[in-house]
């Protein structure tokens, strides 16, 4: 056996690595980078304050770190697979890290928001690596319970964003959100070279047009929404802006079509689970992170809280999908993906429809208790089914694509959701008083409520039982 035989097989060669350290070397990275999609959302009208930022910079705070996330996310899946899944995914959280402590020295909005879309450049180097190295790293027959718990640690980082952000602000100020950052981010990285072995998938050719034409293509639409309502729909900038971005995507798309090396493989789109998953990801992202981007700040703008105590009163959603995910991932090969998502998208729309239904200037925080704790379930029935379907819709390796895909097309619906039921806010309300406030946010939370119930219906043509690759693809 050759030299370089010997190396291959000893960098590809399984670690004896308890399944806890390696959920712990692959989790951390991911709560970080998942805490960060909406950690700032409690903090929005502190920073509004004191940056003297717009509606507008407060949904670019937002989606410079959603949008890069998303652009980048396939391109560094793709450049794991050529240079080594732990050393891309390593490089990512390093990056991360750095632009944290970038984000909390920022002065002035654009500083905040440049930082923040290299955290998304990191970012995208973390999520569909950890997923990827993760199913890599356990047996087969332990793969949809540790996909569970990973679901519940990216769930959780999702959801208590706002919680933290608040803890952080009212007991420090909002830097401090980004500076704890950096020593997690130190302990991640020494934890994640010393347990995670190196692996990588089928090298090729990075494909460097499809990068510039899809993030070309998302910038240019959600620059357009997020500009709508105060610019004016049919204004040249904004019309000009969306029907360019539209222009880029169909380019995009036929240039995937066509290329050897796509960024995307539409091909992976002939499985019709992996179709449909990808479907309800969008939608209950739109629906989901439009309303939260919006209610997280109901509590501090509305009814006078501070951001921690703002945080506290979201715990009813934001603890439950801790508990559901892992028992989900456990469940979801006996029950099937089908009934646990359709649940969980039910779920969510009846809740975002009932918080519609019962938010007024007046209203009380008991009478949102309710569809809160509906709202927590439904996420934690939706993240770890939703991957198991992905990682089973690919082969070994198609999967890091696969979930590179899956991230991209939640994170572009995150960016989305924030635009576009911002745009319905500001279309009816303003930040001017509590009953301006709650006047914008009933439209838009009943927009997500609509969107998610869309993908709640799309949900039931996935499987009734898991499947292997390219089974389910009529």
């Amino acid at each position: 056996m050759t030299s370089t035989a010997l190396d291959e097989r000893e960098l590809t060669a399984p670690r004896s690595r308890g399944l806890g350290l390696v959920l712990a070397a692959v989790g951390i990275p991911v709560f970080m980078v998942t805490l960060d999609n909406l950690v700032v959302t409690n903090a929005l009208p502190v920073i509004k304050s004191e940056l003297g930022a717009s509606l507008s910079d407060l949904q670019w705070f937002v989606n410079a770190y959603t949008l890069a996330f998303a652009a980048l996310l396939l391109t560094a899946a793709a450049i794991g697979d050529r240079l080594g899944r732990r050393r891309v995914f390593l490089g990512g959280i390093a990056l991360f890290t750095l632009a944290s402590a970038a984000c909390a020295l920022a002065t002035e909005p654009w500083m905040l928001i440049g930082s923040r879309a290299i955290q998304g450049i990191g970012a995208a180097a973390v999520m569909p690596l950890s997923l990827t190295l993760l199913a890599g790293a356990v047996p087969e027959k332990m793969r949809s319970a540790a996909i569970g718990i990973w679901g519940g640690i990216s769930g959780l980082g999702i959801a208590v964003g706002p919680v933290v952000g608040g803890a952080v602000v009212d007991g420090l100020n909002w830097q401090w959100i980004f500076w704890l950052n950096v020593p997690v981010g130190v302990v991640a990285i020494v934890l994640a070279a010393r347990v995670l072995t190196e692996s990588r998938g089928t090298a090729k050719q990075l494909d460097l047009l499809g990068l510039v034409l899809a993030t070309s293509g998302v910038l240019s639409v959600v620059w357009g929404v997020v500009h709508g309502a105060d610019d004016g729909w049919t204004s040249a900038g904004v019309l000009g802006s969306l029907i360019a971005g539209g222009v880029l995507l169909a380019a995009f798309l036929g240039w995937e079509r066509r290329t050897v090396a796509p960024m995307l493989p539409l091909r992976l789109f002939s499985v019709r689970s992996f179709s449909v998953v990808n479907v309800v990801a969008f939608t209950f992202a739109v629906g989901v992170f439009g309303a939260v981007f919006l209610l997280a700040q109901f509590f501090q703008v509305v009814q006078g809280y501070t951001p921690f105590q703002s945080g506290v009163r979201t715990l009813p959603w934001t603890a439950a999908p801790l508990v559901v995910a892992p028992i989900a991932g456990l469940i979801v090969d006996r029950v099937g993906p089908r009934i646990l998502i359709v649940l969980g998208q039910t779920l969510l729309a009846t809740a975002l429809a009932w918080i519609a239904l019962a938010a007024t200037a007046t209203t009380q925080y008991g009478e949102l208790v309710v569809p809160f704790i509906l709202a927590g379930i439904g996420m934690g029935l939706t993240f770890a089914p939703s991957a198991s379907v992905v990682m089973e819709s690919a082969s070994d390796a198609d999967r890091g694509v696969a979930s590179g895909t899956n991230n991209t097309i939640r994170e572009v619906g995150v960016a989305m959701g924030v635009a576009v039921l911002a745009s319905v806010f500001a279309s009816a309300g303003s930040y001017e008083s509590p009953t301006q406030y709650a006047a914008g946010l009933v439209p838009a939370v009943w927009t997500g409520a609509t969107i998610v119930a869309a993908g709640a219906l799309a949900a039931l043509l996935l499987p009734g039982r898991a499947r292997s690759a390219g089974s389910s693809s009529n």
